[in-house]
């Protein structure tokens, strides 16, 4: 399951299609008033506490250092990427990705470095609740999980999956450890979006905001950017003659 506040990251990275977002309700999210409240406490935390962390992480580290740590949780990514882009039927995303994490681990020290990048080798972004998608399986109403984070009722489904995939949970025995290195992830992915607080704060209605730009991010991650006309989701209640365009 992804660590706490980690799916926080996941809303301000869904502001980069901010512009696509609209505010006021929306008929995926039936639960908006619950989901509202466990927002504000969520933010609220992460005013308090994650955000602060994040500003002073990025004021005593070297950028050359973030930029090595950033990679090395990158390439560890590598591996859940691959694993679902197999069961999603993509082999040469797999591949891709797998070959990502050889070369990285190896020629990029542990993957401080980035040399698959390089070579033309394409970072594929995929956890199992798109995994899920790709099967058939609907994404449901829209929740957000108070301290994780925005989701849905299929990709909270998901979750358990994401963390067994999750390197650092298998590969670390000593539980300090792992905390630390789970913590220090969470705060890198906090530093790398700090820029955006500026554009969440600007909008008129944040939850809805976020709500909605989550959503459409998740769609867009769901067909790997290849978003389907609205025609076609209307024609497949229709009669085929009645779709011809």
């Amino acid at each position: 399951m992804q660590t706490q506040f980690q799916r926080i990251i996941i809303i301000l990275l869904a502001l980069t299609l901010g512009g696509c977002a609209t505010s006021g309700s929306n008929p995926q999210d039936p639960w908006e008033n619950m989901n509202r409240k466990s927002y504000e406490f969520t933010i609220a935390i992460d005013n308090a506490v994650i955000k602060p962390v994040a500003k002073g992480y990025a004021y005593v580290i070297p950028d050359f250092m973030e930029t090595g740590i950033s990679n090395v949780f990158s390439n560890l990514g590598d591996i859940p990427n691959s694993l679902n882009n197999l069961l999603q039927g993509k082999p040469l995303d797999f591949l891709s990705d797998l070959g990502r994490f050889v070369i990285n681990s190896t020629l990029g020290i542990a993957g401080m470095w980035d040399p698959a990048s390089s070579m033309g080798l394409v970072k594929h972004n995929e956890d199992f609740g798109q995994t899920l998608a790709v099967w058939g399986v609907s994404d449901g109403p829209y929740i957000w999980i108070p301290l994780l984070g925005p989701s849905t009722l299929r990709d909270s489904f998901g979750l358990p999956v994401d963390s067994q995939f999750n390197l650092v949970n298998h590969t670390v025995d000593h539980v300090p450890t792992r905390n630390q290195l789970t913590a220090i992830e969470l705060i890198d992915k906090r530093v790398s979006l700090l820029p955006l607080d500026e554009q969440l704060e600007s909008a008129s209605d944040e939850y809805s905001f976020v709500r909605d730009a989550y959503l459409q991010n998740r769609k867009f991650k769901v067909f790997d950017g290849n978003l389907p006309f609205e025609n076609d989701f209307e024609c497949e209640e229709e009669d085929e003659e009645d779709c011809d365009f």
